[in-house]
């Protein structure tokens, strides 16, 4: 399975690192360079721009964000959907208020781009125990 990784934080990174583990593919971007360049010494394809990301997602991409809910959320959304093509998957892992959610994939149903409200909770263990 291959999984573009958006926000490589606490949780964002070690979602990523777990994925390598068992043996799939992460490609991951983080708005700190630095932070991309340690993943990659796990195995990780970096991307230094959310743009590198989906050009390097195949299709039909299936992109997690671990961004915070909220404003982060939609912006990351608005960088995003002029990008994706009709069976793309966006997945959002925060805590993002269900009517947000509602509001955010009415909108890129348009496009044809699925969006996953998929709440993550696991902390500082999800890396060893999961999420």
């Amino acid at each position: 399975m291959e999984l573009g990784m958006i926000g490589l934080g606490k949780m964002g990174g070690s979602m990523a690192l777990r994925l390598l583990r068992h043996g799939h593919t992460a490609i991951g971007f983080d708005l700190s360079a630095q932070v991309v360049s340690e993943y990659e010494k796990s195995g990780m394809t970096g991307a230094d721009s959310l743009e590198t990301l989906v050009m390097q997602c195949t299709l039909p991409r299936h992109i997690w964000m671990m961004v915070p809910a909220g404003d982060a959320v939609d912006a990351t959304i608005a960088a995003l959907a002029p990008m994706l093509e009709e069976g793309d998957v966006l997945i959002d892992g925060g805590n993002s208020d269900y009517r947000n959610t509602i509001r955010r994939a009415r909108a890129l149903n348009d496009q044809g781009i699925m969006l996953v409200d998929a709440g993550t909770s696991g902390g500082i263990w999800g890396l060893e125990e999961g999420y």
